[in-house]
């Protein structure tokens, strides 16, 4: 008895040793590993706006219609969005050391060849393969970011974020450039920054990987297991957050795959300044971003983002009433507004689920994103049967659905989420 005694105090005296360890570790945001994901997640989100932004070209090279282009947005979005929890749920069971690694080589060898597709159906393939490497690098990034973020989270995941969304700006930028360049071929140039965020991922393998060695010995007795009613609880939370982002996820990805086909079609502009019209946004969105963790966290996580869906409502009706630089200026402010909340609602998410935080970020990245762009392929349908102005207006009151579900969610007020931090 004794015996049994001393060895649970060692267990104990372990457990806490392990719990100080890791809370020392999370204390203050580290810049420095934040930095590095950062720039990692950039380069991999740079092919996920660029994709749309030659849509307009690879519909005249292969004679695609609205179905068929929206087809491939939900392609691409169903492989590298809605299969992410999958990749989570493994994440929060077995410990794969070279995801990352895996991830940049699917994302970029997929993406640079798709300027060379002969045919609709090959196409089909190398989005795939482009989609598979995205959603299997964002569980993992979102996953480690959560330990370095420190004890303000939001701040902390939307300095991370604030690289993807950056990668999502300059994306379609970049890749009208090659198209200027070399054309559709022109997206062969995409392997240069593909293969330098490959290196800069195993130079820091190391590190990167540090704090899920902590997670998997403390994972067990750190997070015991919760009440069948407050597990219940947290899944209709979770399900009640996840309707909310989708359909801020559905005008997200509308105004991308859309935007450039109502300024051509409706405004009378050309292909290369609508590509335009996707950075303006998306610029918006990385800026909004950054700011939307800082004050989250701030005046709290699920008010902000109600906040950021109602400010969007008649901003997004404006845009049907402008032309000339104010369709940039409006859609500027759309992206700031709207895509502000990106970060906040992964933390809540992770908040929620706090003890599947891989799985929380599947969820709340891949799954939503997903929706989104199956959301893309009906508009497809919707403009090809009724026009790009059917689609936009149908856009404009997404963010009003989300609030319904969003004011249903049972989530912890400001201080509550303080003192979690803490812990």
């Amino acid at each position: 008895m004794r015996m049994l005694r001393i060895e649970k105090r060692f267990k104990v005296i372990a457990l806490s040793m392990d719990c100080e360890q890791n809370n020392t570790m999370t204390e203050k945001i580290n810049l420095k590993i934040i930095a590095i994901l950062g720039i990692s997640h950039l380069c991999i989100d740079i092919t996920g706006s660029a994709l749309p932004a030659i849509m307009p070209f690879l519909k005249s090279a292969l004679n695609l219609n609205y179905t068929e282009i929206g087809v491939v947005i939900m392609i691409s979005n169903v492989t590298s969005s809605i299969i992410q929890p999958c990749f989570g749920y493994i994440s929060d069971r077995v410990e794969i050391k070279w995801l990352l690694p895996i991830s940049v080589i699917l994302t970029y060898s997929g993406f640079s060849l798709i300027g060379l597709a002969p045919s609709y159906s090959i196409l089909l393939v190398f989005v795939f393969l482009n989609g598979l490497g995205v959603a299997i690098y964002h569980p993992e990034s979102f996953k480690i970011t959560h330990y370095f973020t420190g004890t303000r989270k939001a701040t902390g995941m939307s300095l991370f974020q604030v690289g993807g969304n950056f990668g999502m700006a300059f994306g379609p930028l970049l890749v009208t450039y090659a198209m200027q360049l070399a054309n559709l071929p022109g997206t062969l140039l995409f392997i240069v920054p593909g293969i330098a965020i490959l290196f800069v991922v195993m130079l820091f393998h190391g590190q990167l990987t540090l704090p899920l060695k902590t997670e998997k010995k403390a994972k067990g007795k750190e997070f015991a297991a919760s009440p069948s009613d407050q597990g219940e609880r947290r899944w209709l939370s979770m399900s009640l957050l996840i309707l909310a982002v989708s359909m801020r996820s559905w005008a997200h990805m509308g105004l991308m795959t859309f935007a450039p086909f109502y300024y051509i079609t409706i405004l009378q502009g050309d292909a290369i300044t609508a590509g335009r019209l996707v950075f303006a946004f998306l610029i918006g969105g990385a800026l909004g971003t950054l700011t939307g963790g800082v004050v989250a966290d701030k005046v709290g996580h699920k008010h902000f983002f109600g906040l950021s869906m109602l400010i969007s409502i008649p901003l997004l009706l404006l845009f049907l009433q402008v032309s000339g630089m104010w369709v940039f200026i409006v859609i500027f402010l759309i992206g700031f507004v709207l895509i502000s909340s990106f970060s906040v609602t992964v933390v809540m998410g992770q908040r929620i689920l706090h003890n599947r935080l891989g799985m929380a970020s599947g969820l709340m990245l891949g799954f939503v994103i997903g929706m989104g762009g199956v959301g893309a392929g009906l508009l497809g349908r919707i403009a090809d049967t009724w026009g790009i102005l059917t689609v936009i207006k149908l856009i404009s009151i997404m963010p009003a659905v989300g609030l319904i579900p969003l004011l249903m969610i049972s989530y912890p007020a400001k201080r509550h989420e303080e003192g979690l931090h803490g812990r």
